[in-house]
């Protein structure tokens, strides 16, 4: 063998040996998310906060030892897609996957996770997502099952409501989400006055706000994706709708503050997390994250942020990179700020993989959340 030829070959060899090394200390992380499309505003943020949790455990070392790596793919906010990536993240032998954030996508998704014991990390809400047993889908947002009885609540106790306008986006997120607030508000003692169905992507929303305000309510609840929920504030405003207006966190968020202007203000709603919220460890994310992204958080950079250092927290508690071991852990598993800052807030997980913690009220003041309430964690009352 000529000596170019062995050169040649050895630095393969050694090329082949410095990737297996790498993969071998590094943890594959699949990032599914919706970085196009209608969902591109939730999915772009999660991302985010995905990938600055990321960077901040590399640059403390890792988890055990070992460096995290990112493999991100976009969605383009279509639930066939999204099944598409999760069963290549599978293949590509990733540790955990985050995402997508929209319930119709991850709830077919999900499937190719569970079957090879991957633990699965989503922002859905749709209360279908961990109601079908999957031992490896864990949620980092409340439920709508859970959240919406704090909306009925309020609106009967604090508002002093007897009437409300539902207007919901026609999907697997706004159908949930409609159901559980309507029988929320039922046992409130709230009647539904309007049901308004409304499209993904609706751009003119003048029949909608028409329907709400010969209802005669006396509020409308607004459950939207970011954009549209935007354009109905945008509508509100034009129509000269004078009543409180209230909704989920797709209804305050940053989005849709940037994007309605003025027509924002005056909006109320719970919100399992916020970067108004009034503590330390939010406020120091908030300022990383600008610095980071030059733009300020909305509620799904939390959830993605907070979702790396929960999956720190079980491997950890664990001891080794265990993926079945792992997603064992989580299920029961509660995490105090105290001990891991990047869960931003004191947090338990049930056997559903379902969260509890605390929430907020909030109201849209001059541009930005302003927290009106908290409410305690459900496992606290």
């Amino acid at each position: 063998m000529k000596p170019s030829t062995r050169r040649v070959l050895f630095a393969a060899i050694l090329g082949t040996a410095a990737f297996a090394a790498h993969a071998q200390q590094t943890v594959r992380l699949a990032v599914i998310q919706e970085l196009s499309g209608t969902g591109a505003t939730a999915g772009t943020n999660a991302k985010n906060g995905i990938e600055l949790a990321v960077k901040e455990i590399n640059a403390a070392g890792g988890i055990l030892g070992r460096k995290l790596e990112t493999l991100v793919n976009d969605t383009q906010s279509n639930p066939g897609i999204a099944k598409g990536l999760a069963t290549k993240a599978v293949d590509d032998e990733v540790f955990a996957v985050f995402g997508p954030t929209f319930s119709g996508s991850v709830l077919v998704s999900m499937a190719e996770t569970r079957r090879a014991e991957v633990p699965n990390f989503t922002g859905g809400e749709a209360s279908s997502i961990t109601q079908q047993g999957n031992p490896y889908i864990f949620r980092t947002s409340f439920t709508q099952a859970s959240s919406m009885p704090k909306v009925a609540r309020y609106i009967a106790t604090t508002l002093k409501a007897k009437t409300v306008a539902v207007m919901f986006v026609n999907n697997d997120f706004g159908k949930g989400g409609r159901d559980a607030f309507v029988k929320s508000a039922e046992a409130a003692g709230l009647k539904v006055a309007a049901d308004i169905s409304t499209e993904s992507g609706q751009v003119d929303f003048a029949a909608p706000v028409l329907r709400a305000k010969q209802s005669n309510a006396d509020l409308l609840f607004v459950y939207t994706n970011e954009e549209e929920s935007a354009r109905a504030l945008r509508e509100l405003r034009k129509q000269g709708w004078s009543k409180p207006v209230i909704g989920e966190t797709t209804l305050t968020g940053q989005k849709v503050i940037d994007l309605a202007g003025e027509a924002a203000n005056g909006a109320i709603a719970h919100v399992g997390l916020t970067v108004d919220a009034p503590t330390p460890a939010m406020r120091s994310f908030r300022a990383k994250f600008e610095k980071e992204y030059k733009y300020v958080s909305d509620h799904n950079g939390i959830k993605g942020y907070t979702s790396v250092y929960m999956l720190k927290a079980a491997i950890e508690k664990v001891g080794r990179f265990d993926r079945v071991a792992v997603a064992k852990a989580l299920h029961g598993l509660s995490i105090a700020v105290a001990k891991e800052p990047g869960v931003l807030m004191d947090v338990s997980i049930d056997a559903n993989g379902d969260l509890d913690r605390e929430s907020f009220i909030v109201e849209v003041k001059n541009g930005k959340q302003e927290v009106r309430e908290t409410l305690p964690a459900l496992g606290k009352k």
